[in-house]
């Protein structure tokens, strides 16, 4: 089965506020972070998007990832579903209902922080 659902590792350097869209303003922890979303058709172009500098901010993610903080560090597809990759996911929901407009699932949120950063 192809995949159509994806993971984003994101690090973020410094903890950072965000206005993410309506959603609202955001104060997002330093440290990492698991995206979950999917695409029915072309993931690959999804991912690439995500992946990109020079984008309109359109998704909750584009505007976290628009921060000069944050990085995607690793990626992965998958053949599961988005929800039931998510909630097998382990981490803290920091931003009710980022990335779950439409979830029908009771996610919470598809944008899970998963640790801080490790000392340097």
């Amino acid at each position: 089965m192809d995949p159509q659902t994806y993971q984003l590792h994101i690090h973020l350097r410094r903890s950072v506020t965000v206005q993410v869209g309506a959603l609202g303003c955001y104060r997002f922890p330093a440290g990492d972070y698991i995206y979950t979303g999917s695409a029915k058709r072309n993931i690959g172009a999804r991912v690439r998007r995500h992946c990109s500098d020079s984008k309109k901010l359109r998704w909750h993610i584009d505007y976290l990832l628009h921060s000069s903080a944050a990085s995607i560090v690793k990626v992965e597809l998958s053949a599961e579903p988005e929800c039931r990759l998510n909630q097998s996911t382990a981490g803290e929901i920091t931003v009710p209902g980022f990335g779950a407009s439409d979830c029908r699932s009771g996610c919470g949120s598809h944008l899970k922080y998963i640790s801080l950063p490790s000392p340097h």
